[in-house]
């Protein structure tokens, strides 16, 4: 049972459910704000576990989300039980509310604030439930969604569309935990500057190996342009009529597209609270990454 962690309850997740999940020792975890390369990092992690470019991951089945209510929790817990594979996980609960194992390895992805806001209001307008419409009407030119984005709170109801402050929370919850050596920081800028090196970073993080031609094709099969191809195969949930369009889950995969978009008052708004949050540092890696892909 949940003791000492956070409980994140929102519309869409709850972080008790963990508890129904006996953790193995080999265990990889995934764990993003929402729109901050969750997809991406899951996709990398299949296809360095499996060694085929060619698979088709369907990471909503294999590699769940635990966290989300509309699943039976039961389940799930007796499906991935009876995995004999290696198993990978996706949380978008901060790692302050999730059960920390010494050995499994957790994964944490970060992107720019920004571009994460940007992405999440597309991508609810591409999804089929009305869940988060009145946080992000559809004319994103509006000033309502900044102002939820900018005020919504870290935990309880706000927490699942993607404040700022739950996002800082992610956060601060994983750096004050990077210094274990089963926790990792990744940043999406990074992962879009040498994907190679993020694919050997992690082979050696979860000790797996392959040849020099293997990997290639893995990293290959990774790239931004061969998923949206492929929509259909890397898309959570792809091809059974989740997204009014599985392509346009994967709508550009850049860094910077929230440029031109806010006003200066917005974007004093949005400085003044980074500034109160974060240091100098931090601000920084967590904006632009570093290059090296790790957390100062």
């Amino acid at each position: 049972m949940m003791t000492s962690r956070q409980h994140y309850l929102g519309p869409l997740t709850d972080s008790s459910r963990w508890d129904q999940i006996t953790i193995r020792p080999d265990d990889v975890f995934v764990v993003t704000p929402p729109k901050c390369g969750t997809t991406w990092m899951q996709t990398i992690v299949a296809l360095l576990l499996s060694g085929d470019p060619d698979i088709a991951p369907d990471i909503s089945t294999n590699m769940p989300w635990v966290d989300i209510k509309h699943r039976d929790i039961t389940e799930l817990a007796g499906r991935l039980a009876a995995m004999s594979e290696r198993r990978s996980m996706k949380s978008h609960t901060p790692l302050d509310g999730l059960p920390i194992d010494e050995q499994a390895h957790y994964i944490c992805v970060f992107r720019h604030p920004l571009d994460a806001h940007f992405s999440f209001r597309r991508h609810v307008a591409n999804i089929q439930m009305p869940l988060f419409k009145n946080w992000y009407p559809a004319d994103e030119t509006g000033t309502a969604a900044f102002h939820h984005f900018l005020n919504g709170q870290a935990a309880g109801d706000d927490c699942d569309a993607l404040p700022l402050a739950h996002l800082l929370r992610h956060y601060k919850a994983a750096k004050a935990r990077d210094a274990r050596p089963n926790v990792t920081l990744i940043h999406y800028a990074d992962m879009k500057r040498d994907l190679p090196g993020v694919f050997s970073k992690l082979a050696g993080l979860l000790d797996v190996s392959h040849d020099t031609d293997t990997m290639a094709a893995l990293v290959q099969a990774a790239g931004f342009d061969h998923m949206k191809q492929h929509a259909a195969r890397y898309a959570p949930a792809g091809g059974r009529g989740f997204f009014k369009s599985d392509s346009a889950f994967f709508h550009s995969g850049t860094h910077g597209t929230w440029r031109g978009k806010l006003s200066d008052q917005e974007l004093t708004a949005y400085d003044h609270m980074m500034d109160a949050q974060l240091t100098a540092s931090d601000r920084d890696w967590l904006e632009n990454g570093s290059g090296t892909g790790i957390a100062p």
